[in-house]
């Protein structure tokens, strides 16, 4: 189960954080990132963090459109995955979700090769 948190309202170059809790299984091999879906437009992929295969060693992957000014991270030891916004646009308005699978697949949308969505959270950028 993945529960995401943070989203609101903010202001055109404000910041903002979403974290997402996992829960009910250990996520440590598993792709987690999160995806966006604007109203009227299909869901995208945004930024992931993937396992390397090796050790605690583990990738960040962004949208062309979020690099520079979107950051992943995880911490494995509370089963949590954080994306800090900053810069923020109108145009990143929309439904965030969270979601965990064992491969990531940033070209096959909606699902994205995930396994499991937490229930998305609403950022709004006012301009």
């Amino acid at each position: 189960q993945l529960q995401a948190y943070g989203g609101g309202l903010v202001q055109a170059g404000g910041s903002l954080g979403l974290s997402c809790a996992a829960s009910g299984r250990v996520f440590t091999n598993y792709a987690m990132g999160w995806f966006r879906q604007a109203p009227g437009k299909e869901r995208e992929f945004v930024a992931a963090t993937t396992w390397s295969g090796k050790g605690s060693v583990y990738y960040a992957t962004y949208a062309d459109s979020v690099k520079g000014r979107f950051t992943i991270y995880r911490d494995n030891a509370k089963n949590t995955v954080v994306l800090q916004m900053n810069g923020l646009k109108p145009e990143d308005t929309a439904v965030y979700y969270c979601a965990a699978g064992l491969r990531l697949r940033v070209d096959q949308s909606p699902n994205y090769g995930m396994d499991y969505w937490g229930r998305g959270t609403q950022v709004t950028v006012s301009s």
